[in-house]
């Protein structure tokens, strides 16, 4: 495999040569020395020579450490786990933090899973399999059991005793979270109110009782929207009796917010899994052609429905030349609010009273956008043709299709989402053939209304 040195401080060349050369103290030196981020690169370009090569240089741990950020698809990881031996895998997925490792696992087959788990470590395995029955794409299955939690009844000396010893193991010791009798939560403090506190001081006198957290069943959209809107850097979820059972970590949120976005993204083009650069054009195909099968059939009505006016057409074919303008700006229009609305009922901007305003904004900019749009073709059509009244069918057609396509571009995935259907899923293609069928209607029915003025 051809290797080219896209990082200037990953030195390949010489980490390819000293792994071929079976000089382990210099290739730990040179590989060691680089950022986990730089280190998962390196591993993900290699061939499969040099990676098992690798599992004897390296620990199960330090594997780990850069394992976790290695951005690979499903298989790719199953074939990489089968490279390892099952002992070493399953050591190094015991190393990894748990929320890291119960994504990959979920990745694998079941008995692939219950073989990796059973062999290793007891605690990691208790661990893993206590946050792999929750379920996908909820704040359990992004959340992490390796915090720092303290008692609300114990000094600052004491507590940053327990810091100390956790924070070894722990994802992130910036919070710390306080728990009552009882487990549940009580507070939160910073690792800063710890450090500049006295140490007699009691946890309870300073820590802040007011602590965002969320429920362990939410949806990981909403985890995102928590620390987007509170800024936080750990969100804390708990059960419905409010005890603490993890947390989620801002590194997780980031992979959660580009994983919803480019799956939105993916959804309104009509596309699953668009962020997986497909190796056969055959499975490519496979994912693109239910939508475009449904838009041809779809599509093909929108034809019939122009032959309805065929009349119209073989008596002033003029009107045939501006169908692509009319339906073009029908579909973009549409296209524009139908974003707008995906985006703020995606990021929980437009609650109940949001989507009344969101329709009348809409429409609103459909008047002004097919008003402005409308007199300029007028004029446009007027000048090049000499025709008033072609001018104005064709001005105000652009007019009513833009109001249309404005107000439809918002009212679908609104009606969507109150049906519990993503409005992603099916707002891209639905709006586009709607608007052309809209579009088509409006042009050619004023066409057949105003045909004995366009008759010369």
């Amino acid at each position: 495999m051809e290797i080219n040195d896209t990082q200037e401080n990953i030195n390949e060349e010489l980490l390819i040569q000293t792994a071929n050369e079976g000089n382990l103290d210099s290739f730990r030196e040179e590989f060691l020395d680089l950022h986990p981020y730089d280190q998962a690169q390196f591993f993900f370009k290699i061939d499969k020579e040099i990676r098992l090569k690798m599992y004897y240089y390296l620990s199960p741990k330090e594997v780990a450490d850069f394992f976790e950020m290695l951005e690979i698809e499903d298989e790719e990881y199953k074939d990489i786990l089968a490279e390892m031996e099952p002992k070493y895998a399953a050591e190094m997925l015991a190393n990894m933090y748990a929320d890291n490792a119960v994504d990959l696992l979920n990745k694998l087959g079941k008995d692939q899973t219950a073989s990796y788990l059973t062999i290793m470590d007891k605690d990691a395995a208790q661990e893993i399999k206590g946050l792999l029955h929750y379920e996908e794409y909820t704040a359990g299955s992004i959340m992490t059991t390796e915090y720092v939690a303290i008692s609300q009844n114990q000094t600052v000396r004491s507590a940053m005793y327990i810091l100390k010893k956790q924070a070894p193991t722990a994802e992130t010791i910036y919070y710390v979270y306080v728990i009552d009798e009882d487990l549940r939560l009580a507070g939160v403090l910073s690792l800063r109110d710890l450090i500049i506190t006295d140490d007699d001081t009691m946890i309870s006198d300073i820590m802040s009782d007011r602590v965002v957290s969320i429920s362990v069943g939410d949806d990981q959209e909403e985890a995102a929207r928590q620390m987007r809107d509170y800024d936080l850097l750990a969100l804390p979820v708990v059960d419905f009796q409010n005890h603490l059972l993890g947390i989620i970590t801002v590194d997780d949120i980031i992979d959660v917010i580009d994983e919803e976005a480019s799956d939105d993204y993916s959804k309104l083009a009509g596309i699953s899994d668009l962020d997986k650069m497909d190796k056969s054009p055959f499975t490519a195909a496979k994912k693109r052609l239910p939508w475009l099968i449904i838009l041809l059939f779809l599509g093909m009505f929108t034809a019939s429905l122009i032959g309805r006016f065929e009349d119209t057409l073989s008596q002033v074919p003029i009107v045939a030349v501006f169908i692509p303008l009319i339906a073009g700006m029908a579909g973009n229009a549409g296209t524009q609010s139908l974003a707008v609305a995906v985006r703020g009922l995606a990021t929980g901007e437009m609650d109940e009273s949001g989507k009344f305003k969101i329709i009348l904004k809409e429409a609103g900019t459909g008047i002004v956008t097919g008003a402005i749009c409308g007199i300029l073709v007028s004029l446009v059509i007027f000048i090049w043709k000499h025709d008033l009244i072609l001018g104005l069918l064709v001005g105000f057609s652009i007019f009513a299709s833009l109001l249309v396509a404005t107000i439809g571009g918002s009212l679908v995935p609104l009606f969507m989402h109150k049906l519990k259907i993503d409005p992603a899923v099916a707002s891209g293609p639905f709006i586009t053939t709607m608007n052309d069928i809209t579009s088509i209607l409006i042009y050619f029915g004023l066409a057949t209304m105003l045909m004995s003025y366009l008759i010369q």
